[in-house]
């Protein structure tokens, strides 16, 4: 009885891994060389005092075989970012799936893994969207380990504090997104872990 037991609930846990892949779609997973400037595979960097180093790491992985590794000091008055997609000055910044291919009207919210260690950082996650404004979630280092951070559409807000010159300015999220970017907000230090970004179905 037990071991029918133990096989019911490993087969209703696949099951249940099964259904949340299924109503998934998976668009980063940073499996590639990670490199930064014009033929980068990341467009990333810092200013104001900010400072941020990128690259891929082997050793604390959600899946597959490598993770972004973001190291940073985000300092008062000084930014950083961290992006892949499309329409960035990285040129080989491009997702798995094209931004143009994607059914966005099948998806509620986009999600990825960060690997915390209770920082209690603020790091903003923001997306482009197709009239090239940003849009803003922001969450906390506030646990240890791999967690998936799930940011519901309809949560995200223009960015009042700054927008790109070619912005719309329409304060209406425009599909489909372009692009999106990590961003330790000041004032924190530390180094962050970043895999698997899905698009979560309705």
């Amino acid at each position: 009885m037990r071991k029918l037991f133990l096989a019911a609930i490993l087969v209703l846990g696949l099951a249940g891994f099964c259904f949340a892949q299924e109503n998934s779609l998976l668009i980063d997973s940073f499996e590639v060389m990670i490199t930064g400037g014009a033929t980068g595979t990341v467009d990333f960097g810092a200013g104001n005092g900010s400072s941020v180093t990128v690259t891929g790491d082997t050793s604390i992985v959600k899946d597959g075989s490598q993770s972004l590794k973001v190291v940073y000091d985000a300092v008062p008055g000084g930014y950083i970012w961290v992006a892949r997609g499309e329409g960035l000055d990285a040129k080989a910044a491009q997702w798995l799936r094209n931004p143009k291919d994607i059914d966005w009207g099948k998806y509620k919210a986009i999600a990825f893994y960060m690997y915390g260690n209770d920082s209690k950082a603020s790091i903003a996650f923001d997306l482009k969207d197709n009239g090239s404004e940003i849009w803003r979630y922001t969450t906390t280092d506030n646990f240890k380990g791999w967690k998936q951070i799930i940011c519901p559409f309809a949560d995200f807000y223009a960015r009042s504090d700054w927008q790109p010159d070619a912005s719309d300015k329409n304060s209406q999220m425009d599909f489909p997104i372009k692009s999106y970017q990590f961003e330790p907000l000041p004032e924190s230090k530390g180094t962050l872990y970043f895999d698997e970004v899905r698009l979560i179905a309705k």
